[in-house]
């Protein structure tokens, strides 16, 4: 059987192109309260908000408002989003020769679930954004969904102007990558750059056409 013809590399960003350290920002906003590092981030994603948070129905300054009152936590909104984005390793897993080797012959986008604060820094602080225009950076908290929604996917199917039978997309998490695969996409689950490299030879991508 005849091996694919990809168009489309669609990149998960937490723990595929950024390395995430979560203890960081949960020791961050628990400083001097009496709640535990980790009972106060469980309260956090458990949160009724959260979803709304990650899909852009609720801003920046209300989800610190809503989380200060809460979890009477005795941050500025500038303190916040310092400890927020705290979890986000400014060195990125890749170099960017990997991205614009990539970029020379497929359309590469993102797809992540993110909020805005986190959007705002990644975009300002990582150069590999560089390689991804505007259209193809798909965030759950622009577009109002989240994986594994099958209509995240197709946002980004359609910013790479590519069919799933022509897409490949990259996630640290099995369960969002067999979402694409229900969708007809090539699904790649991120374990370490070595193993993303091998399973990029096994498809042929980045091969001379």
């Amino acid at each position: 059987m005849a091996k694919r013809k990809f168009k489309a590399i669609i990149f998960d960003i937490g723990r595929v192109l950024v390395r995430l350290d979560i203890q960081r920002v949960q020791r961050g906003l628990a400083d001097g309260l009496a709640t535990s590092p980790e009972e106060l981030w469980t309260a956090i994603q458990k949160d009724p908000l959260w979803n709304d948070w990650q899909e852009g129905r609720v801003s920046a300054r209300d989800w610190h408002l809503h989380l200060s009152s809460k979890l009477k936590l005795p941050l500025s909104f500038e303190k916040f989003t310092d400890i927020w984005n705290s979890t986000l390793d400014p060195q990125p897993i890749h170099a960017n020769e990997f991205f614009a080797r990539l970029a020379k012959q497929y359309r590469i986008g993102m797809l992540s679930n993110t909020d805005p604060i986190h959007v705002a820094y990644l975009e300002r602080t990582y150069k590999f954004f560089d390689h991804f225009p505007a259209e193809r950076r798909i965030y759950s908290c622009k577009i109002g969904l989240s994986k594994p929604n099958p209509g995240i996917y197709l946002a980004a199917l359609r910013a790479c102007k590519a069919t799933a039978q022509e897409a490949v997309y990259i996630d640290d998490i099995g369960a969002n990558v067999e979402a694409a695969r229900r969708l007809g996409i090539e699904g790649i689950e991120y374990r370490d750059s070595e193993q993303l490299e091998e399973d990029f030879e096994t498809l042929g991508i980045g091969k001379k056409p």
